[in-house]
This record gives structure tokens, C-alpha cells and sequence, in this order.
């Protein structure tokens, strides 16, 4: 049988140390030469069965020990290099290995190191937020993703981009598509720029929603994608040939540090822009007043999903036509939030959206449903809230689905000129009053006692630590 290869000379050279043995002890403990041995510890010559085997009886080594790769240390060290302010300094995973393997323990405590600084991190951001909410923004920021970065730049400003609205207001025009907006885009494409789409099978896109051939001039979608999914890939793929110069000009505006910043921007604008087309703003808006924000009616009236008529409720802010100024939170079953936006901006400092009591993260246990609550801050501000389930593109049979839910909320003193605000229980005692569920901003920056939903203990108070008291919260502060 052939030997197996196995370079672990820094694992040797501890074994040696540990038991204080020169290179000739071990050697000659080994039946080899002292040159031999200098080879493997410097990685220049592999161990063989012969001498794991006896390494596992002369020094009682396992044989895994020699056979690791310190793939655990390796996965930690790759995950702290990849944060963005050492990404770019190591070429490749050849040096993490060396370390891994050459300093263990050293790798150990630089994984620590970068723990604690993730950690801090996190806490310089709670304050921060905590400050701002207080009117003392600081300028205090952590390294940051170009991801991170685009959503952060969306979510503090309007979700309203005009001069898009114009652009696909007068695309519109040209299309004329009357009740065939998905034909009359196919025929735009193909008219204008030779661009043929068509929709491919599973089996042929595993991994993609759309893509688009340049050689062939063919733009490929998934059947996994929902009709109206479909519709807003084609659109978006227009919007962006024809408005290209609007679009440059939005991007340029959001003052984005990097050209992958730049391109995420695109594609959000690109959804925009996609947006404003499938449900134009004029059209929308008098029939969201005329149906009080339902958004089931405006689904079925547009031929558009949930999701995207909800979307597209934020956008409702032109000057002379604007309409209740909602916003939106998307999270997944693991309560990660990554889609916010707001028609004045996602309210952060007084929403904050990430209190596990909300009613988007209940919306799970009844797919499809839909979530009506009014919620309380801790300062009193209140807000009605609507949460639904979101079905993502569809899978083989045995493929677990993709499911989000999607949160909608406005200021509760337009709970009259909405549907879902006649849901609403009025609070007992108090005429003109709703019962309201009493919320926080997130667990870090609310200081409510007693709530059997925390998950982290504030940063503004210290740990409770008192053996002969336990409180209902899995964290008791002072």
C-alpha cells in the first residue's frame, strides 16, 4: 500500500520540546538520522505510516494529532482576516495554515484579540445609536463591508429617488403595455437591443435568478422565480439600459466609497426603478388612499407580489402626493435584519427594529398570515405594525424553501387611514387608546425589566449579580 504524505514538522518540533529532547535523542528514538529529523520538522520531508507509528508507541502521540490540520484555528483565522480592516493582507489560506499549525497557541490568542475587538465594536455601535437617539450623534464607525455600507446609506435617507420616478414615467409612455407589461418589455428588449429573454429550467440555472448572455444577446431567468419575480428581473434589466445615465447620477449623489459600493447601489436602484415601472406613482397612489393602504388589494390590482407592493408603499413621497410614510423591516427565521428602508428614512432612532418581541419574527409560525399590533417604546412613542411571511424562489422537492418575513410600520396617528388599524384592541380605561405591546430598540439599548424575551443585557446598566434574587429575564441588571 502506498505511504500517505503528511507534513506536520511544527507538530513534531512541539513533541520534542515538550519532553526536552534534542534532535539526536529523538532520532535515535526513532531510527533515523538527525538530519532526517531536521527535514520533517522544517516541513521539507513527510511523515510516513511507519514513523506515526512509532511516534504513537514511543511518545504515546495519538495518530490523529499528527493527521490535523488545525482545521478549526484555520476557519477562525481565515473569518478574522476577511474583516475589512485586514482584508487584502494575506494573498492566500497558505499562511493561516502555517500559523495554525507553526503557533497554535498564538493563533489562539490573535483569534481572542479579534473577538474582543469585534465585541467592542459591537458596543461603540449601541452607544453610538443609543447617543444619537439622544441628539449627541457621534462620529463613531467600525470598519464596514461595502454591503454594509450601501444599506446604511438606503436606510438613512428618503426611499424616494424622483428623478427615477420621472425616468420610468416616461418609459412607461414608450412601452404603452397595457395589460401585458412582461410582453411589452420582452418586445422593448428585443427591438432595441436584439435581447431575447427566456425562462430556463432548474436543472440549467441552479444558482442564478437571471443572467444575462452578452455573446448571445439572450437575458436567461430561473423557473424558480415567482411570475411577478420574473417580471421585476426583466424590468430591472430595461430600466437600467434605458436610465443609465439617471441612475449614474443617484449613485453619484449617494457619495459611495468604492466601486463594489457602487455597483450594489445599481442594483438597488435598478429594483427601484423596476418598481416605479411595474406600479407607476400616480396610478399607485390613488389606489392605495382608495383601498386604505391594503396591500392585498394592491397586489391583486398591479399583478404584483406582496412583497413588492409593500416596497413600494415606502416609496409614496412625492411633493404634492405623498402618502402615509411607512416603513419596512425584512428579517429572516434567525432574526438577521437585512432589508430596511422608510419613506423619511428607516426610523432608527425611534423604531430601532430590533426588539425580538416584534410581531415580524411571531409571523413565522403562521406563514402567510398576517401580524397586526400597535407597539410601545420606551419613551412612549407608539407605531402600528403589520407583519407577513415572504415566500422566496421556489425549490426541488426535498430543497428546504427560503421564507422571510416582512414588517411594515407607521406612526400610529394614521391608524384611521389605514385597513389594518381597525384591528387594533383599544386599551381598557383610556377612550381613543390602543392596547399596545411594549417594545425596545433592541435588547442592548432597552432597559425594561422583567421582559421574558431579552437576549442581551444592556450596555447602560450593570449585570444584576444578587444569588438571593432571580428575575424573570435570562439577564437581571441593576
Amino acid at each position: 500500500m502506498a505511504e500517505q504524505k503528511i507534513f506536520a514538522g511544527p507538530r513534531i518540533r512541539r513533541i520534542r520540546s515538550a519532553r526536552g529532547l534534542t534532535q539526536t535523542a529523538m532520532a535515535e528514538g526513532l531510527g533515523i538520522s538527525p538530519s532526517y529529523l531536521n527535514l520533517i520538522e522544517r516541513n521539507q520531508r513527510p511523515l510516513t505510516v511507519q514513523l506515526i507509528l512509532k511516534l504513537a508507541s514511543i511518545y504515546k502521540v495519538e495518530p490523529e494529532e499528527l493527521h490535523g490540520e488545525a482545521g478549526g484555528s484555520i476557519a477562525a483565522l481565515r473569518e478574522v482576516f476577511s474583516d475589512p480592516l485586514l482584508a487584502g493582507e494575506l494573498p492566500g489560506d497558505q499562511e493561516l495554515v502555517e500559523v495554525a499549525e507553526a503557533a497554535p497557541n498564538a493563533a489562539a490568542a490573535v483569534i481572542k484579540l479579534f473577538r474582543a475587538y469585534r465585541e467592542q465594536a459591537e458596543r461603540l455601535s449601541d452607544l453610538n445609536e443609543l447617543l444619537a437617539r439622544e441628539g449627541r450623534g457621534t462620529a463613531i464607525s467600525g470598519a464596514r463591508l461595502p454591503v454594509d455600507e450601501v444599506r446604511e446609506v438606503f436606510e438613512r435617507r428618503p426611499n424616494h429617488f424622483a428623478a427615477l420616478e420621472e425616468e420610468a414615467e416616461a418609459f412607461a409612455a414608450v412601452l404603452a403595455p397595457g395589460d401585458d407589461l412582461f410582453g411589452a418589455l420582452k418586445a422593448w428588449l428585443k427591438r432595441e437591443y436584439g435581447i431575447v429573454a427566456k425562462v430556463l429550467p432548474v436543472a440549467t440555472m441552479p444558482n442564478w435568478r437571471r443572467r444575462y448572455d452578452r455573446h448571445s444577446q439572450r437575458l436567461f431567468l430561473s423557473e424558480r422565480l415567482s411570475p411577478y419575480d420574473q417580471l421585476r428581473e426583466v424590468a430591472m434589466e430595461a430600466c437600467l439600459m434605458r436610465m443609465s445615465v439617471a441612475v449614474a447620477a443617484e449613485i453619484q449623489a449617494l457619495k459611495l466609497g468604492s466601486d463594489e459600493a457602487r455597483r450594489l447601489a445599481r442594483f438597488e436602484l435598478g429594483r427601484y426603478a423596476a418598481h416605479a415601472l411595474m406600479m407607476p406613482y400616480q396610478a399607485f397612489q390613488s389606489a392605495a388612499l382608495r383601498a386604505r393602504y391594503d396591500v392585498d388589494v394592491l397586489r391583486s390590482r398591479f399583478s404584483v407580489s406582496f412583497e413588492q407592493a409593500a416596497n413600494r408603499l415606502t416609496t409614496l413621497q412625492r411633493s404634492g402626493a405623498s402618502g402615509v410614510p411607512f416603513f419596512m423591516l425584512e428579517v429572516d427565521h434567525a432574526g438577521n435584519r437585512f432589508r430596511r428602508a422608510g419613506a423619511q428614512g428607516f426610523p432608527h432612532s425611534r423604531f430601532g427594529g430590533g426588539c425580538p418581541r416584534l410581531a415580524v419574527h411571531s409571523a413565522f409560525t403562521q406563514p402567510g398570515q398576517i401580524f397586526v399590533e400597535a407597539v410601545e417604546m420606551p419613551d412612549g412613542a407608539e407605531f402600528l405594525t403589520f407583519a407577513r411571511t415572504l415566500e422566496g424562489p421556489q425549490g426541488t422537492f426535498g430543497e428546504r424553501p427560503r421564507r422571510t418575513a416582512l414588517l411594515l410600520g407607521c406612526d400610529i396617528g394614521f391608524r384611521d387611514e389605514i385597513v389594518y388599524g381597525a384591528a387594533l384592541v383599544p386599551a381598557p380605561g383610556k377612550p381613543g387608546a390602543v392596547a399596545a405591546t411594549p417594545v425596545g430598540p433592541a435588547c442592548r439599548l432597552c432597559e425594561r425589566a422583567g421582559c421574558l424575551s431579552r437576549a442581551e443585557p444592556p450596555v447602560t446598566r450593570p449585570l444584576g449579580l444578587d444569588e438571593m434574587v432571580t428575575g424573570l429575564s435570562a439577564f437581571d441588571f441593576q
